[in-house]
This record gives C-alpha cells, sequence and structure tokens, in this order.
C-alpha cells in the first residue's frame, strides 16, 4: 500500500472529524472558563473546583462512554439503510441514557463523604462540598445530550452537536460571570455561581439539541412514534453489551487521570495546581483525537456495514496516521512552549502569590515536557478505540486498558510521585507508561481482527 492510499482519505476524515473537535473543545472550554473565572478568586476556589471536577469527571466518563455504544449500531444499520434499526436503538439510547444521568447524580452525591478521606485541605473540602451537589445535577441533561449526539453522529451528521456546544458555551459564560462576581441583578455567589451557570448551559444544550434534529428533515423521521410497550429487551441487552465495556474503558482511563489529581493533591498545593495546568492543555490536544475517536467509530461501522474489510484496514489506518501527524505537531507546541504556556493560568499581578506562581511554573513547565511525549500515545490508543468500537469489539480492549492503566500505569505513578524525588513530574511518567503499553496491545488486537476478518470473508 502506497502513502496516498491513506492520505487521500484524509480529507474524508477531517469533514467528519472537525464538527466533533471544536465540540469538544467546547465541552473542554466550559472547565477551563470555569478555571479563569474561579482562578481569579484564589488558589483555595480553585482546588476546590479542581476536587469537585474530579468527581465529576469520572462520573460523565461512565455516561458518555456508555452512549458510545449508539453510533456503531447506528452507523452500521445507516450503510444498510435500515429505518426501523436506526429508529430503534435511538429510542431505546435515549431511554438509557436518562435512566444513567439519574444514577450518576445519585451516587456522586452518595460519594461526597469519600473527600475527607482524602486527606485533602478542610477549607478546600468546604468550597467544594455544595459545589459538587449542582453539578452532579448536571450530569442529568449531559447523559441525555449524549443520547442525541451519539444517534447524530451514527447518522454522519456530527455538525449538530458541535452547533449545541457553541450556543451552551455562550450561556455558560454570561451566567458564570454574572453569578460568580454578582453582576447587575444577580447575586454574587463564588463557586456556587460557577456551578449554576453550569447547570444552566446543560440544560439548554439538550432542549436545543432536541429543537433542531425534531425539524430536521434526515433526522425528525426517527423522532416519531415512541411507545414504552415497544421498549424490548434484546436492543436493551445489545446497548448494554457495548455500553458497559465502553463506559468501563473510559472510566479505566479517567480514573487514572483522576488519581494523578490526588496524587498531586498529597504532595501539595503548587504540584496540584500545576497538574491542573498541564492537564488542560493536554485535555485540549487530546480532543483533537477524540474527534478522530468518532471517526474512526463511523468509518469502520460504515465499512462494516457494507461488509468491506479490505476498505475497513485502509479507511482505520488513514485515521491512525492522521492522528499520529496532529500529536506530534502538539509535542513540538508543547516542547516550544513549556515555560510560557503555565503563565497563562495564573494571576501574575498579584505579590502575594507571587513565590506559588513561580513554583507552580516550575513544576508545570516540567509536566508540560512529559506530556509532549504522551501526546502521541494517547492519540494512538484512542483511535484505534475507535475503530476497535466500530467493529463491535468492546470486550478484550476493555480488559487491555485495564491493565495498561492500573497494572502498569498506576504503581509506576505512585511510586515515582511519593518515593522519588521526580515527585508530580514522576506521577506523569507513569501516564506515559499506561497510555504507550494500551496503544501497543489495542493496535496489534486490531490487526489481528481485521486480518481474521479478512481471511473470513475472503
Amino acid at each position: 500500500m502506497s502513502l496516498s492510499t491513506y492520505t487521500k482519505e484524509f480529507s474524508e476524515n477531517i469533514k467528519l472529524a472537525y464538527p466533533v473537535i471544536l465540540g469538544m473543545l467546547g465541552h473542554t472550554l466550559i472547565g477551563i472558563v470555569d478555571n479563569i473565572m474561579v482562578g481569579k478568586l484564589g488558589s483555595t476556589e480553585l482546588a476546590a473546583v479542581s476536587l469537585g471536577n474530579s468527581f465529576i469527571f469520572i462520573a460523565m466518563s461512565v455516561g458518555i462512554g456508555f452512549s458510545t455504544a449508539i453510533t456503531p449500531i447506528i452507523a452500521e444499520a445507516h450503510a444498510e439503510n435500515d429505518t426501523k434499526k436506526i429508529r430503534s436503538t435511538f429510542h431505546h439510547g435515549l431511554l438509557l441514557c436518562t435512566i444513567l444521568g439519574v444514577v450518576l447524580f445519585g451516587l456522586v452525591v452518595l460519594a461526597k463523604p469519600i473527600m475527607f478521606l482524602m486527606h485533602q485541605p478542610k477549607e478546600v473540602v468546604d468550597l467544594a462540598n455544595p459545589y459538587i451537589d449542582w453539578v452532579a445535577f448536571s450530569l442529568i441533561p449531559v447523559i441525555i445530550y449524549q443520547g442525541y449526539k451519539q444517534f447524530a453522529d451514527g447518522l454522519s451528521e456530527t455538525k449538530y452537536s458541535m452547533y449545541a456546544i457553541f450556543m451552551a458555551n455562550v450561556v455558560h459564560i454570561f451566567f458564570n460571570y454574572v453569578l460568580i462576581y454578582g453582576v447587575w441583578i444577580f447575586p454574587k455567589l463564588g463557586i456556587l455561581g460557577a456551578a449554576l451557570g453550569t447547570v444552566i448551559s446543560r440544560i439548554m444544550m439538550v432542549v436545543f439539541m432536541h429543537y433542531i434534529m425534531k425539524n430536521n428533515q434526515k433526522m425528525g423521521v426517527y423522532f416519531r412514534e415512541f411507545k414504552f410497550k415497544e421498549i424490548k429487551k434484546t436492543v436493551i441487552r445489545k446497548i448494554v453489551d457495548l455500553g458497559l465495556p465502553s463506559a468501563m474503558q473510559m472510566l479505566f482511563e479517567v480514573a487514572l487521570f483522576t488519581a494523578a489529581i490526588w496524587l498531586s493533591g498529597s504532595i501539595g498545593k503548587t504540584s496540584q495546581a500545576a497538574n491542573q495546568i498541564a492537564l488542560t492543555l493536554a485535555t485540549m490536544t487530546f480532543m483533537f483525537a477524540m474527534g478522530l475517536n468518532v471517526t474512526a467509530m463511523i468509518r469502520v461501522s460504515n465499512q462494516k456495514g457494507l461488509n468491506d474489510y479490505k476498505k475497513l484496514v485502509v479507511v482505520a489506518k488513514s485515521i491512525f496516521l492522521l492522528a499520529i501527524i496532529l500529536e506530534t505537531i502538539f509535542a513540538l507546541f508543547f516542547i516550544v512552549f513549556h515555560q510560557y504556556l503555565p503563565h497563562l493560568f495564573l494571576n501574575m499581578e498579584n505579590i502575594d502569590q507571587a513565590l506559588d506562581n513561580q513554583e507552580v511554573i516550575a513544576i508545570a513547565s516540567q509536566l508540560l515536557l512529559v506530556a509532549a511525549i504522551f501526546q502521541i500515545s494517547d492519540g494512538i490508543q484512542v483511535v484505534v478505540l475507535g475503530a476497535l468500537r466500530g467493529l463491535q469489539d468492546v470486550k478484550i480492549p476493555m480488559y487491555i486498558t485495564f491493565v495498561a492503566y492500573w497494572v502498569v500505569g498506576f504503581p509506576i505513578s505512585y511510586y515515582l510521585g511519593i518515593h522519588t524525588t521526580l515527585k508530580a513530574a514522576g506521577i506523569w511518567v507513569g501516564l506515559l507508561a499506561g497510555l504507550s503499553v494500551a496503544a501497543l496491545f489495542l493496535y496489534i488486537r486490531f490487526n489481528h481482527l481485521t486480518k481474521k476478518l479478512i481471511a473470513e470473508n475472503h
């Protein structure tokens, strides 16, 4: 195969990926806006939001991971022109996402006492407590929104979720600003204002998504005839069988990064702040790989529906190649600007925080050098996961990710971070090790599966 065989797929990949990437960046922007606006209140407030969000992220990863089951089933049915299967999957998926959203909200609220066992500073925990209640409630609209998004993605309509996120960001920035600082007729609520801004914007996101999709000619047909008596165990089982392992894969990865936040917190406040800065930047570049992950899921599912496994391999490898090129560019960017980027997240004018700031910048710039390298591993593992989900292969990848992150990655993070002078940088070396092992073994799995499928269908 020549290189051009793969590069000529790039335009189709980018067309599907760019709305997802912009939508994902919009999601991240909601968190960044919280960090920047709350950061101006002080480092205790920032640490409280970081601690609160670490709980929310774990729950959200389960919901998002579960909802990804909807996309490959719909994309495969779309390639087969099976309207009935598309409608049924959408209705069942949306119902399951709604139930899951409510369950996750309850679990996060019940899990709050864990904060007291985590040796976090008392003033941080006191601030995080009411913040978590509100942001946990916003999980319900977020997971419902995911049901709509994954359905639209399965039909290769990736733009609608992008529009919804942009609208949510405008609403979020407005309510955050007026409720955190108490502008005009609004009360000054501090970090509680940030939580309420998030809740309002996420409810608006679902309303907007429902409205534009229901009134769309192509998708409106699937909104009709929702009846509870049409809910079938077989369809629910199919979505759960795909969704549960996908939720676990996401949980293993997000929990590893969350453990990094907690480990950094136990080293000290400046390490935690530096970790937050590096993680925010790494998350932004990771969104590009996530866009390609969705592209891999859609295009591989389409080829599976058409039973064209040779083309499937070409499409998948073109997406892997694109991810490697993109992440290498980001790696170089992090290396060149590693000392400058942390300044963007700190209030440099505050004399009282000058000493803390110097320490945070020194640690964060070290972390960005490690992040530069793990970008590439992270990009590869997530796009290969997307391709495997497109093949509806989720059980073995779940075991691979568990071993990579928790048998390899976490012990290295813990040992180097807590028991050596590397401290925060050591935690990130563990992350790099886990991601690299995941990337390698997931790729081996994809290769093995596709060779087998081509041989069987030859």
